[in-house]
């Protein structure tokens, strides 16, 4: 279990290193004060037309990440679930007798219950009628 969760941590170390301090860190480009409004609207389009593209891309890795991730604990998972599918299993097959007959007294009960309803129905529709 610890083993998983080493995993993990690592991983989420490396996405961040990958997706926010890389990009700062090998960003070489100075970027000055604009001295005008021109120079302003530039950097600005500049800035708004490079963004999506880097979320793109680190997107892309967080993805292909998680992906390989995903390799080596799906396993892990997959035994999991095998484990608590056999667990019901046996459970269903437990109780079954007993689901069973609680459906078999009830069906009965509605077999009783049934016509006793009928008959007070078609008694109210004549007493309806007949007054």
């Amino acid at each position: 279990m610890f083993y998983y969760k080493k995993i993990v941590l690592s991983s989420l170390i490396i996405v961040f290193l990958l997706n926010f301090a890389m990009p700062i860190v090998l960003a070489q480009e100075t970027v000055e004060a604009p001295e005008n409004f021109e120079e302003a609207k530039t950097l600005g389009q500049r800035i708004l037309n490079s963004f999506p593209e880097a979320l793109k891309k680190s997107w892309q890795q967080a993805v292909s990440l998680w992906k390989k991730m995903l390799n080596y604990v799906s396993p892990w998972f997959k035994s999991i679930w095998y484990k608590i599918l056999s667990f019901l299993e046996k459970e269903v097959e437990q109780r079954k007798p007993e689901v069973e007959e609680e459906f078999k007294k009830e069906k009965q009960e509605m077999k009783e219950e049934i016509p006793k309803a009928t008959k007070s129905l078609w008694q109210r529709l004549k007493e309806l009628i007949s007054t």
